[in-house]
């Protein structure tokens, strides 16, 4: 289904921890019927405004949605019915002074200025997986008025202190990449790294036999299988971008009991980098109805962006409740 880009023009200005954005251009995509119900997606740290399948695409080429199984006519975010907003994080790879230092609360004010800006709104519904359930957490506690209902996948008020450990190493590699000249190096070695954090022990063992195919020189297919990750994700990250989003998840904290907003909270058992005890800490300390709906998974953190069967039928409820 074709979308269609929507963008507002912040220009400079200064960040929650006092650095300045420089030459802001918020950009979001509307896909499905302009007089239906709003509905916003975000995911995590590497997605887009391209939150669906449009055939026409950017630029007259066919772009594929990072969440098309759901968001699609007939799906469980069926367009048909409602309009879907998607969004592109920031910063863009050279838009800040000092670029580690970006919140999920800037996140959420740049959308509210994009919504009120073309006059949508309020939400009837904001899904948010990884990052973007930080960010929509941040974006009901600070805009209460401006969203009816939360869906939170993978996501919680704060990090939990492994995760920021991973990530710390992350943007140290990266760091060390970008002083040798080699960033492009480094990010891919971060993601490596990333991939062994957002995924389970149990789903490597199944998929890789590292003593069936070692070879001389020694290769492994995990480690074939981690490097390819790595370059795909260098392709379409710059490393100075990585490092203000990575970091934005570490610098995340929101008080539960400020959000009053009925929210459905989702998780992968397997979740290592947002798991069960913190999920139960969010779910019993918000001051709004509230549910922990869990389910299992070789994918961990992955699992939003793999088990599609597992999540359809409860984010299909949840959208018949917010659009009662």
């Amino acid at each position: 289904m074709q979308g269609r880009d929507i963008e507002t023009k912040l220009g400079d200005w200064t960040l929650e921890r006092g650095c300045m954005m420089r030459s802001d251009i918020v950009q979001g995509r509307l896909y499905g019927p302009e007089t239906g119900p709003l509905v916003i997606v975000l995911g995590g740290i590497s997605a887009t405004r391209f939150v669906a399948d449009d055939p026409s695409g950017h630029q007259g080429s066919g772009k594929r949605g990072w969440w098309s199984r759901l968001v699609r006519a007939g799906g469980a975010i069926d367009l048909d019915h409602v309009r879907v907003l998607g969004l592109d994080f920031a910063p863009s790879a050279d838009g800040l002074d000092c670029p580690d230092t970006l919140t999920t609360g800037d996140q959420a004010r740049r959308l509210k200025a994009l919504l009120t800006d073309h006059g949508l709104g309020p939400a009837h519904a904001f899904i948010g997986s990884s990052y973007g359930g930080m960010c929509a957490l941040a974006f009901a506690r600070d805009y209460p008025d401006a969203v009816q209902r939360l869906c939170i996948i993978g996501a919680a008020h704060k990090p939990y202190p492994i995760g920021v450990g991973w990530r710390g190493i992350q943007r140290r590699i990266v760091r060390l990449g970008l002083d040798a000249g080699r960033p492009e190096t480094g990010l891919k070695l971060a993601r490596e790294l990333a991939m062994t954090t957002y995924r389970t022990p149990e789903e490597f063992a199944d998929r890789f036999r590292p003593d069936e195919s070692a070879t001389d020189p020694a290769r492994f297919d995990i480690c074939d299988y981690l490097e390819s990750r790595g370059h795909a994700f260098a392709g379409r990250m710059d490393a100075k971008r990585f490092l203000a989003l990575s970091e934005s998840i570490d610098l995340h904290r929101v008080e539960p009991e400020t959000i009053g907003t009925p929210t459905l909270l989702m998780s992968a058992i397997s979740d290592q980098l947002a798991p069960l005890p913190i999920l139960r800490e969010l779910r019993d300390r918000l001051s709004g109805d509230s549910e922990l709906f869990t389910f299992t998974s070789l994918f961990g953190h992955d699992a939003f962006l793999k088990e599609y069967d597992a999540m359809e039928p409860r984010i299909t409820a949840f959208m018949q409740e917010a659009i009662a």
